[in-house]
């Protein structure tokens, strides 16, 4: 099954064109790392499969099925990238991981006990479970990124989208990341990752979509990375 299908997806910011007739294809239970320089349109594919920003053209499903009811259902998560987050909004760790599960709240939005335990649940996961009632602006670049993670396990989410998510963070939490989204993979879930890290794609991704407003290449990492791809999506110049 397709957790991720855009058929000609276009998309225009007035008269700049940032995502041209983009159709892409990622199965249930991958990795797929979203590749590209800046202003490539990475950003723009992210907010374009969760509803944040509408298209001038193109289909879009998730999960074999409609957008919109793969974001009523929770199915879908998206960490952004660091500086599109206020983190001097007042609350906790356990606060935005408690975010997660609003879907599975009763009428009166309160969290029962089975809420409350999927929230410790996802903060043991990524290892954060002493850090829970720590501002969430407190915390380290990396524990951040864990804790916008862990919010997507209480959620029960199956395609999480992360946006940039080792820029700034140390090499300990790349690591505890890394794992843990391999392990997401392997329970079935379906991670789809942008990053500039092209050393890194290889350990990590199933898969690679090379953007420039348009697919590059799509397919394994080993095409995909491949110097002639790379000189089109970066506009770099081939080694003799």
């Amino acid at each position: 099954m397709s957790a991720v299908l855009t058929d000609r997806l276009t998309v225009r910011y007035g008269e700049t064109l940032a995502l041209d007739e983009v159709s892409v294809d990622v199965a249930e239970g991958r990795i797929c790392g979203l590749l590209g320089m800046n202003g490539s349109g990475k950003s723009t594919l992210f907010k374009s499969l969760m509803g944040l920003i509408r298209p001038d053209g193109g289909e879009i499903r998730i999960l074999d099925g409609a957008q919109r009811r793969a974001r009523r259902e929770g199915l879908i998560v998206y960490v952004p990238q660091s500086e599109a987050v206020d983190w001097n909004f007042p609350v906790t760790v356990a606060d935005v991981v408690l975010m997660g599960r609003y879907g599975h709240l009763s009428i009166a939005r309160r969290p029962r006990r089975r809420d409350r335990e999927a929230v410790q649940a996802a903060l043991h996961r990524v290892g954060l479970t002493e850090l829970a009632g720590k501002p969430i602006g407190a915390l380290s670049g990396g524990q951040r990124k864990r804790a916008f993670v862990a919010r997507g396990i209480a959620q029960d989410a199956r395609l999480l989208l992360l946006d940039e998510p080792f820029a700034g963070v140390d090499r300990t939490s790349e690591a505890m990341i890394t794992d843990l989204l391999r392990q997401l993979r392997d329970e079935g879930r379906t991670v789809v990752i942008s990053t500039h890290d092209l050393a890194g794609v290889p350990a990590l991704c199933d898969e690679a979509v090379l953007l420039q407003q348009r697919v590059v290449a799509h397919g394994p990492v080993e095409h995909a990375l491949a110097p002639e791809m790379l000189a089109r999506a970066f506009g770099m110049t081939e080694a003799p």
